[in-house]
């Protein structure tokens, strides 16, 4: 009935592993992972020096919106976006944006 800190984490990175397994995406192919990854990366930095969920969280939104929006000048390589070629340059991936929004409806949740 209860989630700590540790095992949302783990939960998150287990779902992005999922991704990484199914799709075969990798970091700069302009998808999800790309604000995923990063994202996860400051949550479990901020959990290990030691600070509350509510403000990993933060950390692990700002971290994706950074990733997220890292992708406009990508070129798609990986899903949906990929079939839209040269086209998907200056335009944020879908998948990355859409992630964002749930890491900060996760921190708000949280805050």
């Amino acid at each position: 009935t209860e989630l700590d800190a540790a095992g949302l984490a783990a939960a998150l990175r287990a779902g992005l592993t999922g991704v990484l397994d199914r799709g075969k995406a990798q970091l700069e192919e302009k998808t999800m992972v790309d604000a995923l990854s990063p994202a996860l990366d400051a949550l479990d930095a901020a959990l290990a020096a030691g600070q509350d969920l509510a403000r990993a969280a933060a950390q692990a939104a700002v971290a994706g919106r950074e990733g997220a929006e890292a992708t406009t000048p990508m070129l798609a390589k990986k899903g949906r976006a990929s079939y839209l070629g040269e086209r998907s340059i200056g335009h944020q991936d879908p998948g990355a944006t859409s992630s964002q929004f749930l890491l900060e409806a996760l921190a708000k949740a949280l805050a």
